[in-house]
């Protein structure tokens, strides 16, 4: 079955952007020529791609699983068009992590990316694994060894956590609250530690790392964080000694075929001594005098 990179990237305007009539914009096509493409491409994949309905157009299991090949192409194309224009080089290195290590990594951009590299970068931020068997990211920072046998692993350090609260008796604090994690970001371990403790005591919920952070430093209660996000705001001062039971590793997670790729090697090896130089504020022994 050869499918047309046309017809994909009809069809993924038309998937992201919920229907027919926002797609127009996109692909300056009129809404009758995209139904008549992407009705003819459900019958090149033999299956319905899309739910229709007055309110727009919802992927069904098939369309969600064509949804992630054609973007895998989309990738290789913008990485073939790169190339030929020589903007700026033929990859594009993607770096999985969660929240705040992305954040951290951004903050950091210097210490593993520069304008005279022949790649681009991408942090690919996500509270779960980052699938990098499927190309999914090229580069994965993990809480632990991987177990599958296709990706390789280097144990990097090691991040402690901590309860943090806003130093000021004010709302919450004063109260005894405490702030919980809500929707995939409550999956994560020290989430469902502070939970299983204190439980009883969440007044307040955020959906994301960051809203979780802003209520605390609001006064809204009492969370866990990692040491290295803590220790690193001064908004917040960390309440007692790092939590022996949620401390976890750190390993830098590659696919064994591409770990000796010059972009994937040389991003591996300096965000492993961004992280080496960091080891005493991830370990949480470098707290800021009065803390």
């Amino acid at each position: 079955m050869d499918f047309s990179w046309d017809d994909l990237r009809l069809f993924l305007d038309v998937a992201r952007l919920g229907g027919l009539s926002a797609a127009t914009t996109t692909t300056g096509l009129s809404a009758a020529t995209l139904g008549r493409r992407v009705t003819a491409l459900e019958h090149q994949v033999g299956e319905p791609l899309f739910v229709r309905s007055q309110t727009g157009y919802r992927l069904t299991p098939s369309g969600e699983e064509l949804l992630l090949r054609a973007e895998e192409v989309e990738a290789a194309m913008l990485s073939l068009k790169r190339w030929k224009d020589g903007a700026i080089g033929e990859r594009v290195v993607r770096v999985s992590a969660g929240p705040w290590t992305s954040a951290f990594l951004a903050r950091h951009i210097a210490d593993i990316w520069t304008a005279a590299d022949r790649f681009a970068l991408e942090l690919v931020t996500a509270s779960q694994k980052v699938d990098i068997g499927r190309r999914h990211a090229d580069i994965g920072l993990r809480n632990q060894r991987p177990t599958e046998p296709f990706l390789a692993g280097r144990l990097i350090g090691k991040v402690a956590y901590a309860l943090y609260a806003r130093p000021e008796l004010i709302n919450g604090v004063a109260a005894g609250y405490f702030v919980g994690v809500a929707g995939e970001g409550g999956q994560t371990h020290s989430a469902r530690w502070l939970h299983a403790r204190h439980g009883d005591r969440i007044a307040t919920r955020g959906n994301d790392a960051m809203s979780v952070l802003e209520l605390v430093a609001a006064g809204a209660g009492i969370s866990v964080f990692p040491c290295f996000v803590g220790d690193s705001d001064p908004r917040v001062h960390r309440m007692a000694a790092p939590v022996p039971e949620l401390e976890t590793e750190q390993w830098l997670v590659c696919h064994h075929e591409e770990r000796h790729l010059p972009a994937v090697r040389m991003v591996t090896d300096r965000i492993a001594a961004l992280m080496r130089k960091h080891s005493a504020l991830f370990r949480g022994e470098a707290a800021p005098e009065g803390q």
